[in-house]
């Protein structure tokens, strides 16, 4: 092979393209085959090459330089364009090293992030397999990133992702809501459309936000100094969040619950579990048969004095869904992830000879919960291979007064940045067109901070991605038991906080979604809806369509006579109530906290008048509950959300 051949086949093996092989790192795994980049907007493209090294970069018509900084990142911004494509995007460094991505789109690109119902795929809506079947659209593409979580932020996936063309291959296996959205919105936008779902079913919205963001709130400042501290030495950090969780236990379940991991609790109220454990639902005991919350567990293995000599791993399986674990009285691993099994390393000198006592506080808040991995899963591994099988579990029910335990700062979906170092941050400074939002139902226990932390979500997105970045929140729907009277509601709480912080910001929008849950499923099918509202919402606040963006919303309440008299503005036409001559579900409250009754309501209009009589009326609510029964809506079929608003 001649020198000038040989030459050229090294330039050939150093050109990878994006999507096929992505251990190249030259350019950022966002630009990869059948991406679509935003229009209208200078064009930040990125990735990696030597220190120092200049890079070039064309794509289309335009093109741009510029040189690595010394850990080696390069950025080059290019001209505006407006949608077109598909072109190619070539990056090529000075060394001959180059990388392309091919069927490159130029259109409107969303990010849409949040929990569960943002992760659930189209294989498991309604219709879904005509959905499929019909799906193939050249112009709708998605990125879906990987789960995973990093105490610090990352420049670089943790697993492989690549964008897909939507079609019958594909589409089953995308965010529902995502997907939807962008179909609607082709009916009124005729421009390629990219998604980019970032999502984690069951993740609060802690997790969600950079470290900067959540000192800001004041919350978490103790949270955040543990979690770094955890970086440089794990061990001694899970000890000390160990030592914090038992603190909130004394705290919280009362003098009678005692220290159920200490070695001397004792036996008393200690029960036999099952041999093979399982779901506590599956045990036959009335109390646990739809118990969501927390339950205690303990073992006792009996080791020889040169079997307490060595290290070892305490291995517990897969539980569903939090666990703080104890080895003889002393913290030894703490777990959120109903997927992962659990081993938690022992040094040497912690085990002893005799009788050695496992302790686990395990936290289910939906679903099946508990030790649910096989017998074979639970089990002491010794060092020198020798393994012992866990068994002769009992049981301990949690009082009622202990509420929920705290969250890790380090977990995956209840912790503290660890999802936003992981699965935002490796983006960089991705250009996106608007956020779609999804995700609340994790933070109904504490909806008082959740106003505070979505306004905060915005700003830090916004402030990484785009400036000014309009966000379209999905509004929770309607979930749990239904009521006959007044009752307060984490649900509404966070409702109404997603609802003011949409309000208070000025480039979001809300898509309400109490009208079409599920009662008895959290995971409601008919996303197509979502979808077209979401559309919607984004036709207003997007593209500046003058159009209601999601129904009635109230601009006021005023008391007339014996009366509370409310307005309301975006409504199509009238107001109209289903089923009956007037809506239901409005309440009077008073300034105490158990002062809210449930008033008739009569249409006027735009306006609903609530017979007040002689009885206080400082607050007008409407819908307040988990699971409300919602009946105003207007001409358009869209409904007015729940809220609540002061009587001056």
């Amino acid at each position: 092979m001649t020198g000038a051949l040989a030459g050229v086949v090294a330039g050939l093996l150093l050109t990878v393209r994006a999507g096929a092989a992505q251990q190249s790192t030259l350019l950022n795994p966002m630009f990869g085959d059948h991406a679509v980049l935003q229009r209208d907007q200078p064009l930040r493209v990125y990735g990696k090459a030597s220190p120092g090294e200049q890079v070039s970069v064309s794509l289309g018509p335009v093109s741009g330089t510029a040189r690595t900084d010394a850990r080696g990142t390069w950025r080059v911004t290019l001209s505006a364009q407006g949608a077109g494509g598909p072109f190619m995007l070539t990056a090529r460094a000075a060394s001959g090293r180059a990388q392309s991505a091919q069927d490159v789109m130029i259109g409107d690109v969303f990010l849409c992030s949040g929990q569960s119902n943002m992760v659930m795929e189209v294989k498991y809506t309604a219709n879904w397999a005509g959905e499929v079947r019909s799906s193939a659209d050249n112009a709708i593409r998605m990125l879906t990133v990987p789960n995973a979580i990093s105490n610090t932020p990352q420049d670089t996936f943790a697993g492989a992702v690549r964008w897909q063309v939507a079609g019958p291959g594909t589409v089953g296996d995308w965010s529902a809501t995502c997907y939807y959205m962008a179909r609607e919105l082709r009916r009124s936008v005729p421009v390629p459309i990219g998604l980019v779902t970032s999502a984690w079913s069951g993740s609060n919205i802690r997790p969600w936000l950079s470290e900067q963001a959540l000192r800001a709130t004041g919350w978490y400042d103790d949270e955040l100094d543990l979690l770094r501290f955890r970086t440089a030495d794990p061990a001694q950090a899970t000890h000390r969040w160990g030592a914090r969780w038992e603190a909130w236990w004394r705290s919280q379940a009362g003098a009678g619950a005692g220290e159920p991991w200490a070695l001397s609790s004792g036996s008393e109220g200690w029960r036999a579990a099952p041999d093979s454990l399982g779901a506590w639902e599956t045990w036959g005991v009335p109390l646990l048969a739809e118990y969501n919350g927390m339950l205690w567990y303990r073992t006792t293995v009996r080791l020889s004095a040169t079997q307490a000599a060595q290290a070892a791993t305490v291995s517990l399986g897969i539980i569903d869904e939090v666990d703080q674990s104890w080895l003889n009285g002393e913290p030894i691993g703490y777990t959120s992830d109903w997927t992962t099994p659990r081993h938690y390393a022992v040094p040497a000198g912690r085990l002893r000879a005799g009788d050695n006592v496992i302790v686990i506080n395990a936290l289910d808040s939906y679903g099946a919960g508990g030790l649910v991995g096989p017998p074979s899963s639970r089990a002491l591994r010794l060092a020198n291979g020798e393994t012992i099988l866990l068994s002769g579990w009992q049981w301990r029910p949690v009082p009622g007064s202990a509420g929920w335990p705290p969250r890790a700062p380090w977990e995956a979906t209840g912790g503290l940045t660890t999802i936003a170092n992981a699965m935002i941050a490796p983006m960089g400074r991705f250009v996106f067109r608007a956020a779609v939002w999804y995700q609340g139902e994790s933070n109904v226990g504490e909806p008082e901070r959740y106003q505070r932390q979505l306004a905060a979500l915005m700003a830090d997105w916004r402030a990484v991605f785009t400036e000014g970045m309009p966000f379209l929140v999905v509004q929770l729907a309607n979930y749990g038991h239904a009521t006959m009277r007044p009752v307060e509601s984490g649900w509404a709480g966070v409702r109404e906080a997603q609802r003011l912080a949409v309000q208070a910001d000025g480039r979001s929008g809300l898509a309400v979604a109490v009208d079409i849950g599920d009662r008895y499923d959290i995971h409601p099918t008919n996303k197509q809806e979502v979808g077209r509202r979401l559309a919607r919402v984004a036709r207003r606040v997007v593209y500046g369509e003058v159009i209601a963006p999601s129904g009635p919303v109230p601009t006021g309440a005023r008391r007339v006579a014996d009366a509370v008299v409310v307005s309301f503005g975006d409504a199509e036409g009238e107001l109209v109530s289903y089923s009956a001559e007037g809506p239901i579900g409005f309440e009077l409250c008073g300034a105490g906290r158990d002062s809210c009754r449930f008033a008739a309501a009569r249409l006027d209009g735009t306006t609903v008048r609530l017979a007040a009589g002689t009885g206080e009326a400082v607050r007008v609510r409407y819908c307040w509950a988990d699971s409300p029964v919602c009946t105003l809506y207007d001409r358009a079929g869209l409904p007015a959300g729940p809220f609540e608003v002061p009587v001056p």
